[in-house]
């Protein structure tokens, strides 16, 4: 299994007017950047293939796998334009996605418990994206709905005619089988060829998930503790609410 983790982002909501903040992946919670901890719970899981998807300041990520001296190294792989959308980050790595094997597509700016893992990982193959119904609504959540088990939707904006029976939040977590991954590849690149770069991936995703919904199946991993970080108020629940109750790194 491959894990490819989406880092380009530069963390605009995170910082002041003229600030120029670190990568999100390396912000600092226990003593260990998120990137460090990502690792170490993909080598807990027994996730050595490692690519992180690089935009804004690749070097203080190779300079963060430097100090913890990680082996094997991740492959980085650079997205110059990383400005204009997470779609084209992921077009960018359209090769690890293609390589053979499943792929676990990350989203960096996640702080969680090594137990999501479990649910992700289960299986020798699997089309996978974790859901937490414990979340707050409001337009800010990508929210994966579902209908008799399958999903119907994965946008932050529903319309308002949607049917759905089960709602909750993505984690922003997915695992892709081979033969998925590789048609996630090929949606990527229409978005890509259509002038359609400047798109969030979760789109390509949701297109992915709607065209082959019996092929997904979804882990709820509602009361797990794990907090994405956009905002100021992230950092200090990250440090004060969800950091306390994860398992300690080993």
């Amino acid at each position: 299994m491959r894990a490819i983790i989406l880092a380009a982002g530069f963390g605009r909501r995170l910082s002041q007017p003229g600030e120029k903040p670190p990568p999100k992946c390396l912000l600092q919670f226990g003593g260990r950047s998120l990137l460090e901890r990502h690792l170490l719970l993909l080598r807990q899981a027994g996730v050595s293939e490692v690519v992180i998807a690089t935009g804004y300041e690749p070097r203080q990520i190779e300079a963060e796998l430097d100090r913890l001296q990680w082996q094997p190294r991740p492959k980085l792989v650079l997205n110059e334009r990383y400005t204009l959308g997470s779609v084209l980050t992921v077009h960018c790595i359209a090769e690890a996605l293609t390589a053979g094997g499943d792929v676990l597509l990350m989203d960096a700016d996640v702080l969680y418990d090594g137990r999501m893992f479990e649910a992700l990982c289960a299986g020798a193959h699997a089309d996978r994206l974790l859901m937490d119904r414990g979340f707050q609504p409001g337009e800010e959540p990508v929210k994966i709905c579902l209908k008799d088990g399958l999903p119907v939707e994965l946008r932050k904006r529903l319309a308002p005619d949607l049917v759905y029976d089960t709602w909750g939040e993505s984690v922003g977590f997915f695992r892709f089988t081979e033969t998925t991954a590789r048609r996630f590849a090929a949606i990527v690149a229409s978005y890509i060829d259509s002038g359609r770069a400047d798109q969030p991936h979760e789109e390509a995703v949701r297109d992915l998930l709607l065209e082959r919904p019996q092929d997904f199946d979804t882990a709820d991993v509602t009361g797990a503790p794990w907090l994405e970080i956009d905002f100021p108020a992230d950092l200090v629940r990250a440090r004060d609410e969800v950091l306390p109750q994860l398992q300690a790194l080993t």
